[in-house]
């Protein structure tokens, strides 16, 4: 079993037992996708993920397609993939795959201070770790992974009131001034996120809010030009589904569909070139679903499977180093017995599990480690 093995057993295993892992970012606790990943956009051969290991956090690159671990790394501090909606939309990562950012998980709301990590993706080093005074989440990355977008919560008691701000990691400072749409001067954005899609490209980062109570409505980041456009959505405003609402971009980036799995249409179009929006007036409600009959087919649960037979091992593994120290404390000269049942006693003692084991068996290494084959299973 080589250290690459070992990192594939560690993810299998926190990915089997870690569904009740801290918030990352978002004002609540138990939304966190550090184990499923993200990746640079929708065709990316490779997704990041990371596992907490103690005190340190274990930075992986996964293959999309296989699960193979082509590469990791421990950094120090707990750290995790920021969530930027609650449907488990994830961000952090620039669309040239150059810049990671990794967020300490949330222990309370609000809290006093928020800490960043900002890593290199190509070899997963540390670059520097941010910490700014006040409650922030990540919100979104520019493409070229040199402006960092946060939100800010503005009320120790409201998560749905908040700024948009913009960190320079060339500069290494916070800009004074909110990203706001300059048609909405003194509005304050209010509710909570939904869902999020991003442009092609990576340039845009749009975000559907539940408007608080009031209309929805799809924020539009442009991260290269450093401005902002809220899209009312009047339309939806009595939509009772709001929250299982998802955001399409069309593959040339111009048109975002608003859309619902059980509906064939789309609920609303935004033409994200001069933001236009065609909706239905009265927009139909998703039907009733059947009830969903037993799926006597259905897999077996692999994830728990190969988690369960790792902890077996590890466990045979124990027992027998245990035996071996019991059996090297006795007397140097054992109760003379026959040959034969000596010999017997030390054979059942050897396993082939103990020559293959490695060194170190619980030791993940610092270095950033090339993928000879070894599988991981992520969400």
């Amino acid at each position: 079993m080589t250290r690459l093995a070992l990192t594939s057993l560690v993810l299998l295993l926190a990915a089997a037992f870690t569904a009740a892992a801290r918030a990352d970012k978002l004002p609540v606790l138990g939304v966190d996708v550090g184990t499923s990943g993200v990746t640079a956009s929708p065709t990316s051969a490779v997704r990041y993920v990371t596992v907490p290991v103690g005190r340190r956090t274990l930075i992986a690159a996964v293959e999309t397609n296989g699960g193979r671990v082509t590469r990791s790394r421990l950094i120090d501090g707990l750290f995790t993939i920021p969530v930027v909606a609650y449907d488990g939309s994830a961000a952090g990562i620039s669309a040239d795959g150059s810049t990671l950012v990794l967020v300490r998980p949330r222990a309370r709301f609000p809290q006093p201070e928020t800490t960043f990590a900002v890593v290199g993706a190509k070899r997963l080093h540390e670059r520097e770790v941010i910490t700014l005074r006040g409650d922030f989440s990540v919100d979104a990355i520019s493409p070229d992974g040199t402006l960092l977008y946060l939100v800010q919560y503005l009320s120790p008691r409201d998560p749905t009131r908040y700024l948009v701000r913009l960190y320079d990691l060339g500069a290494g400072r916070l800009l004074p001034e909110p990203i706001i749409d300059p048609r909405e001067v003194g509005d304050v954005m209010r509710g909570m996120p939904i869902t999020r899609a991003a442009s092609p490209d990576g340039r845009f980062a749009y975000t559907l809010y539940d408007g608080a109570g009031e209309h929805p409505f799809i924020h539009a980041l442009d991260t290269v030009a450093r401005t902002a456009r809220c899209i009312d959505l009047h339309g939806l405003t009595s939509f009772e589904l709001l929250n299982e609402l998802r955001l399409d971009v069309s593959p040339d980036g111009g048109t975002l569909r608003v859309v619902h799995e059980s509906l064939e249409s789309p609920l609303a179009l935004v033409d994200t070139r001069t933001s236009r929006v065609s909706e239905p007036v009265a927009p139909a409600e998703p039907p009733a679903r059947p009830s969903e009959p037993a799926d006597e087919d259905e897999s077996p649960p692999w994830l728990l499977i190969g988690a369960a037979a790792t902890l077996a091992l590890l466990a045979l593994v124990g027992l027998q180093r245990a035996l071996k120290r019991r059996l090297a404390r006795r007397p140097a000269k054992p109760p003379e017995v026959l040959g034969r049942v000596r010999d017997e006693v030390e054979v059942e003692l050897r396993d082939p599990l103990l020559d293959d084991a490695p060194h170190g068996l619980a030791e993940v290494g610092h270095e950033t480690h090339e993928a000879k084959g070894a599988k991981v299973l992520v969400p």
